[in-house]
């Protein structure tokens, strides 16, 4: 109890600003939707999971702060069920139109967001070949005048999609059977895969099947999962692959096979359920990064003086809120099930828990001056 009053104490100069929220049930969904709006989604299996779209309190829709708003907590604008748990969910750029995956794994599932009314309803699936019912389809959007949607359990089966059509416009063509743990398109015509083991590459759909790629990094056993930093101009290390054990490497597109850094970031234990594990570049900051999976926390890294160098690395800052706003503190501890950067505001994530806890924080960089 002692640890928790003291942490609320040490936020008032921790945070610019922080706010939590408790959903109906976990998500592992924060899909944004302009810069006030944001998709989640119930995971739970046997039982229907709401799909809800959610604008952000007005509080944190100003650019500084003006005092007072009525409006104190997240407003639902749109809402759906799901019967079966949504793992992942992407918004359609430029559509009102959502596709999703989870469990059972046997399709994705497409959805309109209505526009005279307050429903999300579901409106077609798309068949996915995969017999093992354990496993689930990674997805991603193209984003054109006609939207495809890149989907794969394995590299053997990746695929894009036409929305309308539903017709293949591309695929693998490959009979290699490793499983994915991360999709990511990058333009029009590229996209990322990361696979389990560590091994990813880079696609021009443009050109039959030859990434750019690196292998898995070795025979450690542990799952990995990547992502590009998105609208880099600068080349560098640009994509961040981040291991269950903590391990994290950044890796220059142009040669993949030599990492420029492997650190081990400090965590306690390796993940406990490696499919919560989640890297992410800030949109708005330069060169600074967020992970979590681990523990209740979100670790912000500033990864400028990584290039390397090897060996343990401390954050730049620990949101530790899922932690001691956790109820009573008497059951198990909450675990991350993801994060996500605001668009625009430079500092700003939102977090959600395995507790069904959803957290909004603006942190403070201490090293910078006052």
């Amino acid at each position: 109890m002692e640890l928790a009053e003291d942490w609320l104490v040490e936020s008032l100069r921790l945070y610019q600003d922080f706010h939590a929220f408790d959903l109906s049930s976990a998500t592992r969904v924060l899909e944004w939707i302009g810069d006030k709006g944001v998709f989640v989604a119930g995971s739970e299996s046997l039982k229907k999971n709401e799909i809800l779209h959610l604008m952000l309190p007005l509080r944190l829709s100003v650019k500084e702060n003006q005092g007072l708003f009525p409006e104190r907590d997240f407003k639902v604008c749109h809402g759906g069920f799901s019967d079966r748990s949504v793992f992942d969910l992407k918004h359609v750029p430029d559509t009102r139109l959502l596709v999703t995956s989870g469990l059972p794994g046997c399709y994705l599932q497409v959805w309109q967001v209505a526009e005279d009314s307050d429903v999300i309803k579901a409106v077609s699936t798309i068949a996915v070949h995969e017999e093992e019912r354990s496993l689930w389809p990674r997805v991603s959007v193209f984003s054109a005048a006609a939207p495809g949607v890149l989907h794969g359990v394995r590299l053997s089966d990746l695929k894009v999609v036409d929305l309308e059509s539903q017709k293949a416009t591309y695929t693998s063509g490959v009979s290699d059977s490793e499983e994915l743990s991360s999709l990511q398109v990058l333009d029009a015509d590229t996209f990322a895969f990361c696979c389990a083991s560590g091994r990813l590459g880079l696609v021009d759909t443009r050109q039959k099947w030859a990434p750019s790629e690196r292998g898995s990094p070795g025979p450690g056993g542990g799952r990995w999962c990547a992502e590009v930093r998105g609208g880099a101009q600068d080349p560098g290390p640009n994509i961040a692959s981040l291991c269950s054990d903590g391990q994290l490497c950044l890796l220059d597109p142009r040669d993949l096979c030599s990492p420029v850094s492997s650190v081990q970031c400090p965590v306690s234990t390796p993940s406990p359920d490696p499919e919560l594990l989640r890297v992410t570049w800030a949109p708005g900051l330069d060169r600074c990064l967020a992970i979590s999976g681990f523990d209740g926390t979100v670790q912000v890294h500033d990864v400028t003086s990584w290039d390397g160098i090897e060996g343990q690395i401390e954050p730049l800052f620990t949101h530790r809120g899922h932690i001691f706003l956790d109820g009573d503190g008497t059951g198990p501890a909450p675990l991350v099930t993801t994060h996500t950067w605001h668009p625009r505001k430079p500092r700003t994530l939102l977090s959600a828990a395995s507790d069904a806890s959803l957290h909004v924080w603006d942190w403070v960089d201490l090293r910078a001056p006052r």
